[in-house]
């Protein structure tokens, strides 16, 4: 019997790694693919909010071109004289409505 544990105790000792370090050595491994797992969902995390913000960037462009478009439309000197002579009911002064300043010569 005290041979038989002699030769475990001599193949665990030729097998060359002792259960702590093996131990260790997989907490380290393990610590280690923590460490990558988690970098790497974080930054898939960050690739969706750069295409989110990206994607709003688009929107608000878009929103931008069309209200540049509207302010054209509404500045228009067209519509604004329509408008000054439906709804205001303005018309052009007559000659005798118009008075011509003089300038001095300073």
């Amino acid at each position: 019997m005290a041979r038989g544990r002699l030769v475990k105790e001599a193949d665990a000792a030729s097998f060359g790694v002792k259960y702590p370090t093996f131990i260790v050595v997989a907490l380290v491994l393990m610590f280690v693919a923590l460490i990558y797992v988690g970098s790497h969902i974080r930054m898939t995390k960050m690739e969706y909010d750069v295409a989110a913000a990206l994607n709003a960037k688009e929107n608000l462009l878009e929103e931008q071109k069309k209200l540049k478009l509207e302010l054209a439309m509404l500045k228009s000197p067209q519509r604004i004289e329509d408008i000054a002579r439906t709804k205001l009911q303005m018309t052009y002064p007559t000659a005798q409505q118009v008075i011509v300043l003089k300038q001095t010569g300073k």
